[in-house]
């Protein structure tokens, strides 16, 4: 399953990019499930960001790893985390955060996240889900880097 969301922001995409922070991190974990992290390297090939997830008394851990980054020749900010370890029922987990110089001025935001769970009909019920829970990040975006 394919998920896309774009916010624009006034900062230039190298700005923006510097501002993955883990500070940045914590301001984006919506407020359910409730989100404890373990380990945050950065947002460079090869870093690591550990999580536990919980839900009442349950907790899973989410370890992504930061497979790839860089710059692209239209001046596109990058990095791409990949899921190691994922909470049930998640099996695969790609996101691609894409800083992409706007026209107008700034950068546009990109999540591009794919997902996929044990069953086609289970990701698209969770579908709305997790179009929620990056359109959380916008305001957030919009606040941080005006």
């Amino acid at each position: 399953m394919h998920l896309t969301l774009r916010t624009r922001v006034a900062q230039p995409p190298a700005q923006v990019m510097a501002g993955f922070t883990r500070d940045l991190f914590l301001q984006l974990a919506p407020p359910f499930p409730q989100m404890r992290l373990h380990r945050f390297d950065g947002s460079r090939r090869g870093d690591q960001v550990e999580i536990e997830l919980r839900v009442g008394p349950i907790s899973q851990r989410w370890t992504s790893l930061i497979t790839d980054d860089g710059v692209l020749p239209n001046g596109t900010h990058f990095f791409v985390d990949e899921g190691q370890k994922l909470p049930g029922p998640l099996r695969f987990w790609r996101h691609r955060h894409l800083m992409q110089p706007s026209p107008e001025g700034g950068t546009v935001i990109i999540d591009a996240i794919e997902f996929r769970t044990v069953s086609p009909l289970l990701d698209a019920l969770l579908y709305p889900v997790m179009w929620a829970q990056f359109a959380w990040r916008k305001p957030i975006y919009r606040r941080l880097f005006r």
